[in-house]
């Protein structure tokens, strides 16, 4: 791992002190106090990492002069101590090298959940519906609120396509690997012969963006209403309250059907539009940061199979980090969907890392 020299903690810290002196000054002004105070909130984490960090180098520093004297009692008891402050020391070097790592811009954001069902028919969309409760029970867990956008309801239950908002504290920093082709193996409830099944649902997960991120023109717009159609729900094929929405510069198409306002249905289309091109955005510029991306966790790209789902054997694979847990209905229920998650981020800090000392 890299080596934070000292000249960088000390960077560190004198931009924490010139930060504090500018916040206790009292003479910023609005925007000016805001853009400190974000300033301030990020490099703080920094800065008490770093001051660790100083401290158990200045402490190892002391135990080697302690070390290298003449003193047999001093001697023994830096002989004692050394071993812990050396290990403590490493694990807080690489806490700060985690934190000055660059962060993507979007890891606080609320995200757009997208998941359509895949090969299998009736069995995705079954298999569609497992995963929007999976990742619906594991937002609730985080205390993050989902709303459900729009839904095409399959006949025999689950999705052919389901798109909610989950917003809260570091949505798209959990979720943002989740992007992908989930497959699922299972005998479904109507094969008689007990044969397994193997289906698919394709997941994207969309950071939201800020209204400063995406300017939406009106006159690149085509809206068109139509009748609401799928199952229940009284209001249905009665009014024209299905929004679809085409941005013709780029031809992206969205919909919402959900709700009995036409309004809303309109709001909601374009909060997911807004997020679609966010994302065609951010593409853009991995694409040209494509080599760097090649070691990390996953792209996002929304064809690539990156985990499986084996009733049978009662197991979850995320083929991505060859990571099997002999946990599936722990994980299909939401509760146990973080160790995955969990893995996912520490193999790609630990990717971004060699890449730093690379």
């Amino acid at each position: 791992m890299t080596t934070i020299t000292p000249e960088r903690i000390a960077q560190i810290e004198a931009r924490f002190a010139e930060l504090q002196a500018m916040m206790a000054s009292g003479e910023l002004d609005g925007d000016r106090f805001v853009e400190i105070s974000k300033e301030y909130a990020e490099i703080e984490p920094v800065a008490a990492a770093a001051a660790t960090v100083q401290s158990l180098r200045d402490e190892q520093a002391g135990l080697d002069e302690m070390l290298a004297g003449d003193d047999a009692e001093m001697k023994a008891m830096a002989a004692d101590e050394v071993d812990g402050v050396k290990k403590a020391l490493e694990e807080a070097e690489r806490a700060l090298a985690l934190k000055l790592l660059p962060r993507d811009s979007a890891d606080d954001r609320p995200a757009m959940l997208e998941i359509r069902a895949g090969t299998g028919g009736d069995e995705a969309a079954l298999f569609a519906g497992d995963l929007y409760r999976m990742y619906t029970r594991y937002a609730e867990l985080q205390g993050w609120k989902v709303e459900m956008i729009s839904a095409n309801s399959s006949e025999v239950g689950g999705f052919k396509e389901v798109v909610a908002n989950i917003s809260g504290k570091g949505v798209f920093a959990k979720f943002k690997f989740e992007s992908g082709v989930h497959r699922v193996q299972r005998v479904p409830e109507t094969e008689s012969g007990g044969r397994i099944h193997t289906s698919a649902a394709t997941v994207a997960i969309l950071p939201e963006p800020e209204e400063v991120d995406i300017d939406i023109r009106t006159e690149d717009l085509r809206i068109d209403t139509y009748r609401a159609s799928g199952a229940g729900g009284q209001h249905v094929n009665k009014t024209d309250s299905a929004i679809r929405i085409t941005h013709l510069p780029t031809g992206l198409v969205v919909q919402c059907q959900d709700g009995k306002s036409q309004h809303k249905n309109k709001a909601q289309a374009l909060k997911v539009l807004g997020a679609r091109l966010y994302e065609r955005e951010r593409e853009l510029v991995a694409g040209e940061e494509a080599e760097a991306r090649k070691s990390m966790v996953g792209s996002g790209d929304r064809s690539e199979r990156i985990r499986t789902y084996n009733y049978p054997q009662g197991r979850v694979t995320d083929h991505r980090i060859n990571l099997t847990l002999h946990k599936l209905p722990e994980i299909v229920e939401g509760g146990a969907l973080g160790e995955l998650i969990d893995a996912l981020i520490a193999e790609d800090e630990a990717s971004r890392l060699a890449n730093l000392d690379g």
